[in-house]
């Protein structure tokens, strides 16, 4: 490599470094912690917590017709771009909350048709006759008499009243 060349490359080199460090903002957080970025901090963020500002105002981002805005159009645009993008975010934090309501409210309906349906399958089963049996408190076998039949199918067109519509 030439010496020229050496020294242009040398040259851009500081020039990219030095953009880029006109642009370095610092400063301490509520916490005391110190903050770098190349955005400003916000606006609850005192002046004497700033501790560097960039040391000369970079150039504004340019419109779609080629024409530079000025410093307060860019941030309009950027506060509108956060705007944009934080309701968004609450739009799809509501649709989830949404989605998770509607989907307890299936498993709800869900689990009351499936007690319906046992329900009435129950009333079936003592309605018709056919000999059946429960566990007493101790555990041993006994076969409903009428009276519990009967103390049965009362009890179980309770639930079906309750549970089927």
């Amino acid at each position: 490599m030439t010496l020229s060349r050496l020294c242009l490359l040398g040259l851009l080199a500081l020039a990219a470094t030095a953009a880029s460090a006109q642009s370095i903002w610092k400063w301490r957080d509520r916490d005391g912690h110190v903050m770098v970025s190349d955005r400003p901090p916000g606006a609850e963020i005192p002046d004497r917590d700033i501790l560097q500002r960039p040391s000369v105002a970079h150039v504004a981002p340019a419109s779609s017709d080629g024409a530079a805005l000025p410093a307060s159009a860019a941030s309009t645009g950027m506060d509108r771009d956060l705007e944009a993008r934080k309701n968004k975010l609450v739009q799809a934090q509501a649709a989830a909350k949404e989605a998770k309501a509607n989907a307890a409210k299936d498993r709800l309906a869900a689990e009351k048709a499936q007690n319906c349906q046992r329900a009435r399958n129950q009333l079936q089963m003592l309605q018709s006759g056919v000999r059946m049996a429960r566990a007493n408190d101790k555990g041993e076998r006994e076969f409903l008499d009428d009276k519990a039949r009967a103390d049965e199918i009362a009890r179980t067109q309770q639930l079906i009243s309750a549970n089927c519509e």
